[in-house]
């Protein structure tokens, strides 16, 4: 078997003080991650992010920066993810739009109310991408050199 590691995307969204959530279903327990996914054939990295926070909160983003990349090692499958995660500023919710069939719903958490349900993180890579972004870390888009 050939290993390889699955390329993902995830978007921080800050408004009023607080951070955009879903609720989703993974192994039969609602869990909270990140608007977040796998890259498509032939989608760029940001096309990627901004399509997959709008298909699962209904959010409509722009990008801002580059808070991290990530490579984790779920314990519950051995799959590698690499994770590229965004930041992103809100420009529209189209609380209308039909959410991803996983998706139960949207959250706006405060870092205290997230810290709060820490058990039902996606993986730890929710919590630790947010402490970056709380610590400031920013790269430019420019960081990434998506193909021509």
């Amino acid at each position: 078997m050939t290993w390889h590691a699955h390329v993902t995307v995830a978007t921080i969204v800050e408004h009023e003080g607080r951070f955009l959530f879903v609720e989703e279903l993974k192994g039969g327990r609602l869990v909270l991650n990140q608007p977040a996914g796998h890259l498509e054939p032939k989608e760029s990295l940001l096309q990627a992010a901004v399509r997959e926070t709008l298909e699962e909160t209904g959010c409509e983003v722009e990008l801002t920066g580059v808070t991290g990349i990530y490579l984790y090692t779920a314990p519950s499958n051995g799959v590698t993810y690499q994770r590229i995660c965004f930041v992103a500023n809100l420009v529209r919710h189209h609380a209308e739009r039909a959410l991803d069939s996983d998706i139960s719903g949207i959250r706006w958490l405060t870092y205290d109310e997230l810290l709060a349900e820490r058990g039902r993180l996606r993986s730890e890579l929710v919590l630790r991408c947010l402490d970056d972004y709380l610590a400031g870390a920013r790269f430019p888009l420019s960081l990434i050199h998506d193909p021509m």
